[in-house]
């Protein structure tokens, strides 16, 4: 197999106490439960491409971004926007973890849909990539009039602690046109019908759609059976806030457009809006989304 390696806003200075006092309520790692030894820790985040433009230029965010990652430590993150050499940044801060990308224009270029795993916990057993339009098996194909090429990336998984193989699915769905992600929802969808149905599956990303007010959702999570763990689970942290920040103040309005969705019998312990500011910058304009579940 071949891996792929890769000045603060005003509002943000204003949030960083409320948020750093948001983070420290609710430790990550040490939340879990003492024998939840089989469980998985799932992030989906939009990392905002890398741009030298200040504000909120890569390098100003790139240790927000490390210690939010650091003090989660994710077993599983699906990340989108990311380009090359960002995500080797990200790999480079990540000592513990491999990740599976392809750029969406092809080879080391445009925006990926990365896969970050524990190296030690997980094997890779497949890998491939498709692209949301008429033709996915041509890499950069885009055919439902959208300007910005949108992918899956995906990989089945040996999860070595407990010897029990599942699918892991990382997409972004089209942000300026309705048409086109519904149809990339409906091809997702029949493409995760293709795999075994025995196979537990995950499937995360920035859909660019308000989760329970969109046909995308409906079509994954009522035609393709997926379920949403932010509905299944026993507690929900940062429930009202908003997704995507646009590095503004964030808003609670409720629109949580990044899903992290999961076929399969899932126990869902608790899932998060992570509403983290590092020094008064965020890292994102998105905030990544966790789950923290075991299959049953």
């Amino acid at each position: 197999m071949t891996r792929t390696h890769p000045s603060p806003p005003v509002a943000a200075l204003l949030l960083t106490a409320g948020l750093a006092l948001a983070f420290a309520l609710f430790p990550p790692r040490s939340a879990r439960a003492a024998d939840a030894t089989d469980e998985l820790v799932v992030m989906t985040y939009n990392l905002r491409f890398a741009s030298t433009n200040r504000p909120n230029a890569w390098p100003d965010r790139r240790p927000g971004v490390k210690a939010l990652l650091d003090q989660y430590r994710p077993d599983l993150i699906g990340t989108q926007e990311g380009v090359y050499a960002q995500l080797r940044d990200i790999a480079a801060d990540l000592p513990d973890y491999d990740w599976i990308g392809l750029g969406r224009d092809g080879g080391s270029r445009g925006e990926f849909m990365a896969v970050f795993y524990l190296a030690s916990r997980f094997e890779p057993l497949e890998y491939d990539h498709f692209w949301l339009s008429d033709t996915p098996n041509v890499i950069a194909s885009s055919t439902w009039g959208n300007t910005n090429r949108r992918m899956v990336t995906w990989a089945r998984f040996l999860d070595r602690r407990t010897g029990r193989q599942f699918h892991f699915w990382n997409t972004h769905l089209d942000h300026a046109l309705q048409p086109a992600r519904e149809k990339g929802a409906t091809l997702i969808r029949e493409r995760i019908a293709a795999v075994p149905a025995n196979l537990p599956l995950i499937l995360v990303g920035d859909f660019n759609a308000t989760a329970g007010a969109n046909k995308a959702y409906d079509i994954l999570t009522q035609d393709a059976g997926l379920r949403d763990t932010w509905t299944l689970a026993a507690e929900r942290r940062n429930a009202d806030y908003n997704t995507f920040n646009g590095f503004q103040t964030p808003r609670k309005e409720g629109q949580r457009i990044d899903w992290i969705l999961a076929r399969g019998e899932a126990e869902v312990r608790a899932t998060e809006i992570v509403t983290y500011s590092h020094q008064g910058q965020l890292p994102s304009d998105h905030f990544p989304v966790v789950a923290w579940l075991k299959w049953r």
